[in-house]
C-alpha cells in the first residue's frame, strides 16, 4: 500500500513501549520506518512490539539503552534483544535501534527462507545461519 506522499503505509499497528524514558516522537517515527521496511521482507508479519528501556542503574556517564523487538509470525515469535557488549554502543539510542532492526531483518529473512525450504533446520530448531552466528558457551 502506498500513500499519495510516496512513502509506504504500515499494515501493522506496532506497540512501542518506553521503560524509564519519556517517549520521543523522532524515535517513534524512526521505529515506524524500520517496521515498514521489515514488512517488505515478509507479508506474514502479524505483530510487532518494540521495547526501549533504560535500566535503573547509577552511571557516571550517560544513559545505557536496551532495545528489544518481538515479531510475531505464523507459528513463531522472533525476539531481538540488543544489549551490545560495549558501553559506547549502549549510549547511542539511534545506534541501538539501528542494530536491533538489522538483527530483526536478518531473523525475518531467515524465517522467510526457512518457510520456503531454502534453509535446513537442525535438531533444536535452529537454522544454519542461526547456528553459525550464535556463540556457543562451553
Amino acid at each position: 500500500m502506498s500513500s499519495s506522499r510516496g512513502y509506504e503505509i504500515m499494515r501493522l499497528t506496532p506497540q512501542i513501549i518506553w521503560q524509564n524514558l519519556a517517549p520521543l516522537d523522532t524515535i517513534e517515527t524512526k521505529i515506524h520506518k524500520h517496521i515498514t521496511k521489515l514488512e517488505k521482507f515478509s507479508d506474514r508479519l502479524i505483530d510487532c512490539r518494540v521495547v526501549i528501556a533504560v535500566p535503573h542503574r547509577h552511571h557516571h556517564q550517560g544513559n545505557i539503552y536496551h532495545v528489544q523487538i518481538n515479531l510475531t509470525v505464523p507459528g513463531n515469535e522472533l525476539v531481538v534483544n540488543r544489549q551490545p557488549p560495549t558501553q559506547q554502543t549502549h549510549e547511542d539510542l539511534h545506534v541501538a535501534i539501528r542494530d536491533a532492526f538489522e538483527s530483526a531483518e536478518r531473523q525475518l529473512k531467515n524465517y522467510a527462507q526457512q518457510r520456503r525450504g531454502e534453509i535446513k533446520t537442525h535438531v533444536g530448531g535452529e537454522t544454519d545461519a542461526e547456528r553459525d552466528s550464535i556463540p556457543q558457551s562451553h
